[in-house]
C-alpha cells in the first residue's frame, strides 16, 4: 500500500502589504521615533489586529473620536481617510495632525469633488459604514447614494438622471464592482465615472492572484482580520470559484479538521496583513503535515508612496 500524498501549499503572489499600508505604518513608526509616545490615531491605522497590537505596545493610542485626544497632541488620520468636518474639528483642538490617507483614496476624494463641482449627484459604490466610505462621503456636499449591489441600483431614486456620477471604494471586489457599474450605466446612460480605475492596483493584483490559484487548490486560506474589506473580498472570490475558503487572523485560527493528506492549499494575505503572519501560518501548516511550499508567479509591485512633508521635515505644525 502506497503512502498518502503529502499536503502542499501554493503561495499567492503578490500578497500582503500594499504601498498605502506600508506608508501608513511607516508614518506611525516615524511619528513615534520623532515625538515619542503617546501618538494618537483616529480609527485603526490599518485593519489588522497584529499590527494594531504591536503599535499599542509601543505607545500608540487608537481612538474613535477626536474628543478622546488631548488638545495639542500628535494625531494621525488613518489610511482610510476622514471627512472634512474631522479636519475642522482637529484644527479647533489644535491637534498636531499627520494625514496618513492612502493617495489612492485621496484620488477618489478629488474625483468626487470634481463631479460635485459639475453639479452632479454622486453615487458611491461601497459598503455603508466602512471608514473609507464615510471619509469619502464627508468630502462631498449634498446627497451621496451609497450602494454595493445590482439590486440596490435597480431601486435607486435620483433627482436628475442626466446629472449623475459615481466613484468607488478602493478595496471592493473587481467582479462585483464591474456588475454594479454596468447596472448603473444601463439605468442611467448619461452617468459619468472612472469605470474600474478606482479599485486600487493592490486589490486588483491580489484578486488576480487568487483567480490564478483557484483551479489548482482544494482550500484557500486568506490571512487577514475580519474587518478588512479587501481580505473578505479575497475569501469571497475563492468561494465564488468553488473553493472552500477561510479567512484567518493568524495561525491560531487554523483548524486541524480542515486538513487531510494530499490537500492542495492556496495561501494569500490581504493588503493590511504583514508577511510575518504568513510565515507563522506556514510554520503551523508544516507542523500539520505540509511538505511542499511553492510560490506562484505574479505581478511585481514597485509602487512607493512619498511620506507626508511634515514627517520628512521632522516637524508637525499645529492645526
Amino acid at each position: 500500500m502506497s503512502p498518502p500524498e503529502p499536503m502542499q501549499v501554493l503561495l499567492a503572489s503578490p500578497r500582503g502589504f500594499c504601498a498605502g499600508v506600508d506608508r501608513a505604518i511607516e508614518i506611525v513608526a516615524r511619528a513615534l521615533a520623532l515625538y515619542g509616545p503617546p501618538v494618537y490615531v483616529l480609527h485603526e491605522i490599518v485593519h489588522n489586529r497584529a499590527v494594531l497590537e504591536d503599535f499599542r505596545g509601543r505607545g500608540v493610542r487608537f481612538v474613535e473620536s477626536l474628543e478622546e485626544i488631548p488638545p495639542g497632541s500628535v494625531t494621525i488620520f488613518s489610511a482610510h481617510g476622514v471627512a472634512e468636518e474631522i479636519e475642522s474639528k482637529g484644527r479647533a483642538r489644535h491637534l498636531r495632525v499627520i494625514d496618513a490617507t492612502c493617495p489612492l483614496v485621496t484620488k477618489v476624494h478629488l474625483q468626487a469633488q470634481r463631479y460635485q463641482r459639475e453639479r452632479r449627484e454622486i453615487v458611491l459604490v461601497g459598503h455603508p459604514g466602512h471608514p473609507e466610505v464615510e471619509g469619502t462621503r464627508g468630502r462631498i456636499d449634498g446627497t451621496v447614494h451609497v450602494l454595493s449591489t445590482v439590486a440596490e441600483v435597480e431601486v435607486l431614486a435620483v433627482t436628475d438622471p442626466e446629472k449623475l456620477a459615481y466613484v468607488t471604494q478602493t478595496t471592493l471586489s473587481v467582479d462585483d464592482t464591474r456588475d454594479v457599474i454596468a447596472a448603473l450605466v444601463r439605468r442611467f446612460p448619461k452617468i459619468r465615472g472612472p469605470e474600474l480605475s478606482d479599485i486600487c492596483y493592490a486589490t486588483q493584483n491580489r484578486q488576480n492572484a487568487v483567480q490564478a490559484l483557484a483551479d489548482k487548490i482544494d482550500l484557500l486560506l486568506v490571512v487577514g482580520s475580519p474587518n478588512s474589506s479587501n481580505s473578505n473580498r479575497l475569501r469571497e472570490l475563492g468561494a465564488r470559484r468553488g473553493v472552500t475558503s477561510q479567512l484567518i487572523d493568524s495561525e491560531q485560527d487554523l483548524d486541524p479538521d480542515w486538513f487531510r493528506p494530499g490537500l492542495r492549499i492556496g495561501l494569500t494575505a490581504g493588503a493590511s496583513a504583514p508577511e510575518s503572519l504568513v510565515q507563522r501560518v506556514l510554520e503551523r501548516l508544516r507542523a500539520l503535515g505540509v511538505e511542499q511550499v511553492t510560490e506562484m508567479e505574479g505581478n511585481r509591485e514597485s509602487v512607493v508612496f512619498q511620506l507626508p512633508a511634515e514627517l520628512e521635515a521632522g516637524e508637525i505644525a499645529r492645526a
